[in-house]
């Protein structure tokens, strides 16, 4: 029974790394421009959080929550409200979610 239920994991992970890969494999889209009175950092970064969530809103937070963490590393005044291109992206598995939040982290301008 445990190596149905480990199998089941990675067989759930395999496909939701597949799922991001195709979403990947898109085209990329032109970059917008820097919004106005906003400094923007040179990468986009991508949080997902741990693991699948019971629901879509969860695994959104959780998302956001850790694209934050390392945007707060470039920049400790970002804010997902102010990312550049900012993109949710999200694998279902029956009841279950993860999601992909993926933008490029801005601030303020400094003052000149």
């Amino acid at each position: 029974m445990l190596k149905i239920a480990s199998l089941s994991v990675v067989v759930l992970v395999a496909w939701a790394a597949m799922g991001v890969h195709k979403a990947e494999a898109q085209p990329a889209r032109a970059p917008s421009p820097t919004p106005k009175g906003l400094e923007c950092h040179d990468k986009s970064l991508t949080g997902s959080g741990a693991g699948f969530k019971s629901s879509q809103q969860e695994s959104e937070e959780a998302a956001i929550a850790d694209w934050l963490e390392k945007a707060k590393a470039i920049y400790p005044e970002a804010d997902w409200t102010k990312a550049k291109d900012p993109n949710i992206q999200c694998v279902k598995q029956g009841l279950y979610s993860k999601c992909f939040a993926d933008g490029i982290p801005c601030r303020p301008q400094a003052a000149n």
